[in-house]
């Protein structure tokens, strides 16, 4: 029995790599800070405000000096403001 792959495997495999490059490559997309956003143990850095400074450690959901990581344009729809628009 012949137990190497096949031609069409090898092409397969080469194609799929490619593939998860190419998706790879399109989620660059550039972030930017939310505050408002963050629900309760699920912020992404320390407080704007000094209440604490790491992540996880929000208290309360939506708290203004709280962040998320979002791709950029869509931190309004969700709610938020970023740090540009605080100020």
């Amino acid at each position: 029995m012949n137990s190497k792959p096949g031609r069409p495997a090898l092409i397969a495999a080469a194609l799929a790599g490619l593939v998860a490059a190419s998706v790879n490559t399109a989620q660059a997309v550039e972030k930017v800070q939310c505050y408002g956003i963050a629900k309760a143990g699920q912020n992404d850095c320390a407080s704007k405000t000094g209440v604490h400074d790491c992540a996880g450690e929000a208290k309360v959901d939506n708290d203004k000096g709280d962040f998320k990581t979002v791709p950029k344009g869509t931190c309004e729809k969700l709610g938020g403001k970023t740090d540009e628009q605080q100020s």
